[in-house]
């Protein structure tokens, strides 16, 4: 943990807040083209389920799905290639890159911060606990709505395109295995759509949340996404 004391320009007083380095450029790259790229597939995805009205015209000059799809296709790509580095950088970065991979259910400790942030988040508490990564809410609630809601939208999302792709494809050899679960792939569709509002449903809550923690905590939330730092107030008002 590192303390950033620093004067204003009088030299007259210290800074009130207390700043420590928590998420690391690599986490916070994957945050930013991860949150681009469900954006994108949220609103192509959309119009796979819920195609645009037919033009008219010959079907040769208007490719305007085929678009839409080539766009869900790329940016579904690029959210698994930043999550593998994602990953990589969960084992070699610091104790906060890890986080949102694991809930820690053998740990009294944490069920008990997790039941005092369930009554802050529902005004029950006068206090919130500060700490310098994700509290325990908020990585039982990424873990639980995010972490493994991605995985579960890659797994689909790659058995559908191995169904474009051929069973000859790496995809369907690596995911074919979900129309074995489901061997009606437009439950797989279905399933994959549910995926999409819950995963949006999450990003409100998250943003919510976090513009929240700014104004009501004390401590930047938004701002530590950008800069890696999280500042805290020293003392309360």
């Amino acid at each position: 943990m590192s303390l950033s004391d620093t004067s204003d320009a009088d030299g007259e007083r210290a800074s009130e807040y207390q700043s420590v380095y928590v998420y690391e450029a690599p986490v916070r790259l994957w945050h930013w083209v991860n949150a681009f790229s469900i954006v994108t597939l949220a609103l192509t995805g959309y119009f796979i389920g819920s195609p645009l009205p037919a033009m008219a015209g010959e079907a040769s000059a208007h490719f305007l799905m085929g678009y839409i799809r080539f766009t869900h296709f790329v940016a579904g790509q690029s959210l698994v290639a930043v999550l593998l580095l994602r990953i990589y950088w969960a084992f070699v970065g610091n104790v906060h890159a890890r986080q949102i991979f694991y809930v820690p259910f053998w740990s009294g400790r944490f069920w008990s911060e997790w039941l005092h942030d369930v009554r802050w988040y529902t005004f029950l508490a006068g206090k919130a606990l500060k700490y310098p990564g994700h509290n325990p809410l908020s990585q039982f609630v990424m873990f639980l709505m995010f972490t493994l809601p991605l995985a579960f939208m890659i797994i689909t999302g790659f058995a559908l395109y191995s169904e474009g792709v051929g069973r000859d494809s790496w995809e369907y050899a690596l995911f074919g295995w979900v129309f074995s679960i489901w061997p009606n792939s437009q439950d797989v569709h279905t399933f994959h759509r549910l995926g999409m509002w819950g995963i949006l449903i999450f990003v409100m809550i998250h943003i919510y949340v976090a513009v929240r923690e700014d104004i009501i905590s004390r401590q930047s939330i938004v701002s530590s996404m950008i800069s890696g730092e999280r500042l805290s107030k020293r003392k309360e008002d």
